[in-house]
């Protein structure tokens, strides 16, 4: 036997098979657009164009635009979604691979999603691939067959439309005595064209809750969907309970013997079991409902026509993504309302300097994501009406008032307040924050300790030492710039000490503590009782009570006011009266005797927007700031963060650096760089040893650019993350178009 012939023995039974090679079946590629560009689900920045893909004939009705498909890409299978059939490809046929499968049944992003998808991907220097990812849910087989095969049950469009009418009826009387041009909101509904909004609501609990649902029902009598962007659970649950109010269903399973779901508003949100989250998406898509309310990711909703997109509180955190391309919910939702010929509104308690920015004529350019928008503010009269009366007890009002506790965390004159509030009902006091943090403060003038060297808060730690929490110095023999005390006393400024301080001063009254880091965590609603509640912003308990008089605190009391002059970030000062004014807002107005106090030394402005319940003042002074140095609304804005030499790689191929086209700007204040930085950042905190060396020297550098250069800037940006990435170029290289936080 030759050694070609030789075979392994083996045992009977335990031959290896041998496998017989199949010949590849035939395939016919469709007669009619035999082409399909797919979207792959695949995150690398350079591989964000579409792929072409043969389509069988058997498929050829099945694989329609919007619908999600199973390919080969390399060496493994991926998904996707088909964004366009065509009849000829660049691609060599040679090259060209076959649609496995055909996963749905029906498409699942709708046309006018697609172009939106793309339009924010291109705005935020991202892919659509990185916009999918964020927007369509993890697909659930079953949900797809309970939705496509069930019909719709409930209400008529007419039968819905005439209650929608009576609603807003009802509601705009109310409102247009308080907003003296509410009008004009109401006839955008009537017409065609886009138009975009800023909407400052009146004080008091629930009012922004009904104001929303006058424009929920505004626009759907017109036969527009809606789409709500709020900041969290709470306020969803609130928007809910004013929509049922309303008389909209929840969009649940019906009580029919087929079991199918109906409904007029669905939530979606991120946080929601997967099934649910498909099913709400679905029934968007499907137009099965027309309102959609949630937090940042509704702000994709496959809505289609002119509808309303309205985001509460813009300037808040949690409306950036946390992921490639890192957009934010108002740039989004402005950006669907233009293509979609809609309506855009941005509400917040407090007016954010972007929205600024909108209503003013002499600084708003035409952007991608912003442009002029149109105010709408309260009457003098209804202000005044509606608010609460707010007093700011710092050094010179208690000085003039005689006040022999003048420093206290809580001084006299709010203690006899807040006593005869107690009388009445609850009363809310919010501090900035929760913790075992300690303040240390003059012991004579209460001034608050701090260091000689840089200014900064000083400390106490466990072994009874001082130092600064700025520079890290410690500090001895300390004595007081402004009375020259040398002794120092504790301020607690959280929670539990706080309510160990008011156990003392207000006796026999129940306290109750609302913040995320307590035992208890976030009370979500209190009884109409008088106790004390001491809560952070955004964890204040709602009052329910028989009627409007028992919703509502009596007094409310912001506590260590001094902290908001030594917040970091950009927006601090929006963050800090935004915070005041939502809880300003739960107060009684003062024609039922509601007071509220701002206890200790703040920013004049912001004491000022406060007392008078007119956030655009503030606005106004920090815009006219940023004029001066360059930053954002007033300039487009990127910031690049990664290793060091990466990021300067990026910013030159950008032409941000040397004699590149975006080294410098044009400012009043003469031409400047327009780069800030970079400076040094910590290391991210999921990091593993792995990643130790290569993230040792990460840095942040910021790009501003003009506001008609934005979208400029973002494909430049995208562009040379790609080739970064193509290139497999060590190091980390991240960037975000229009970031909350900056340098």
């Amino acid at each position: 036997m030759s050694d070609v012939d030789a075979e392994q023995l083996a045992l009977d039974g335990l031959a290896p098979r041998r496998r017989r090679k199949r010949a590849p079946a035939a395939k016919t590629p469709a007669a009619k657009h035999p082409i399909a560009r797919v979207v792959l689900d695949v995150q690398a920045t350079h591989l964000g164009q579409t792929f072409d893909y043969y389509v069988e004939e058997r498929h050829s009705e099945a694989a329609l635009p919007g619908v999600m498909v199973r390919v080969r890409f390399g060496g493994q299978r991926v998904y996707g979604i088909i964004w366009e059939r065509a009849d000829a490809s660049d691609t060599p046929a040679s090259s060209l691979r076959y649609i496995e499968r055909v996963v749905t049944d029906r498409a699942i992003v709708p046309k006018s999603m697609r172009d939106d998808v793309t339009a924010i991907a291109d705005a935020f220097g991202g892919t659509r691939a990185n916009i999918l990812r964020l927007a369509v849910p993890p697909r659930v087989a079953y949900v797809e067959r309970e939705q496509w095969e069930r019909p719709r049950t409930g209400r008529g469009v007419e039968t819905r439309r005439r209650m929608y009418a009576g609603a807003e009826q009802e509601s705009y009387a109310a409102l247009q005595r308080l907003y003296g041009n509410i009008g004009l909101l109401r006839e955008a509904f009537s017409k065609r064209g886009f138009q975009a909004f800023v909407f400052d609501p009146l004080p008091g609990a629930g009012h922004w809750c009904r104001c929303v649902a006058w424009m929920v029902a505004a626009a759907a009598a017109q036969g527009r969907p809606v789409v709500l962007v709020l900041p969290t659970m709470r306020e969803i649950e609130d928007m809910a309970h004013a929509l049922k109010a309303m008389g909209m269903r929840p969009f649940a399973r019906t009580e029919s013997a087929s079991g199918s779901y109906d409904g007029d508003f669905t939530v979606l949100n991120a946080q929601m079991p997967p099934a649910e989250r498909y099913r709400a998406y679905l029934a968007i898509s499907l137009g099965r409902v027309s309102c959609v309310l949630g937090t940042r990711s509704a702000m994709y909703a496959p809505v289609e026509g002119n509808a309303l997109f309205l985001v509460l509180d813009d300037v808040c955190y949690q409306d950036a993504d946390g992921m490639m391309p890192y957009a934010n919910a108002r740039g989004v939702l402005r950006l669907r309302a233009k293509s979609h010929n809609g309506v855009f509104v941005a509400m917040g308690n407090a007016r954010s300097v972007q929205s600024q920015w909108e209503t003013d004529a002499s600084y708003a350019k035409d952007t991608q994501v912003g442009g002029f928008s149109t105010p709408i503010h309260a009457l003098p009269a209804a202000t005044k009406e509606s608010s609460p009366w707010v007093r700011w007890l710092n050094r010179d009002e208690l000085t003039r008032l005689a006040d022999p506790t003048i420093g206290a965390r809580v001084p006299h004159t709010a203690v006899r307040v807040l006593s005869k509030a107690l009388e009445g009902g609850p009363v809310l006091l919010s501090i900035p924050q929760d913790g075992i943090t300690e303040a240390l403060t003059c012991s004579q003038c209460h001034r608050q300790a701090r260091c000689a060297r840089c200014t900064g808060p000083l400390e106490r730690l466990h072994d009874g030492t001082v130092r600064c929490t700025w520079c890290g110095i410690a500090t001895v023999q300390w004595s007081c710039p402004a009375c020259h005390n040398e002794r120092m006393r504790v301020v607690r400024v959280g929670a539990a000490g706080t309510a160990q301080e008011l156990s003392r001063l207000f006796r026999g009254v129940p306290i109750v503590l609302s913040t995320p880091s307590q035992p208890r965590g976030i009370v979500p609603e209190i009884t109409f009782a008088p106790r004390l509640v001491i809560a952070t912003p955004g964890a204040e308990p709602r009052v329910r009570g028989a009627g409007v008089a028992e919703r509502e605190y009596r007094a409310v009391a912001i506590l260590d006011a001094w902290t908001s002059l030594y917040a970091f970030g950009i927006d601090a000062g929006v963050d800090t009266l935004t915070a005041w004014m939502r809880a300003v807002a739960l107060c009684a107005p003062r024609t039922r005797g509601g007071q509220a106090l701002l206890i200790g030394e703040t920013d004049p402005a912001l004491a000022k927007s406060l007392m008078l319940w007119n956030s655009p003042l503030l606005a106004r002074t920090e815009l006219s700031e940023r004029a001066q140095t360059a930053l954002p609304p007033v300039f487009a804005a990127a910031c690049v963060w990664g290793r060091r030499d990466a990021v300067k790689t990026a910013l030159d191929r950008i032409g941000a650096l040397g004699e590149g086209d975006f080294a410098s700007i044009e400012t009043s204040e003469g031409r400047m760089p327009s780069v800030l930085g970079p400076v040094p950042i910590p290391q991210p905190r999921t990091i593993d040893s792995r990643e130790l060396e290569g993230t040792a020297d990460r840095v942040k550098a910021v790009v501003r650019v003009p506001q008609s250069r934005r979208a400029e800037l973002a494909i430049r940006l995208r562009a040379a993350s790609a080739r970064h990435v193509a290139s497999r170029e060590p190091g980390e290289l991240r960037f975000q178009l229009d970031p909350k936080e900056r340098i």
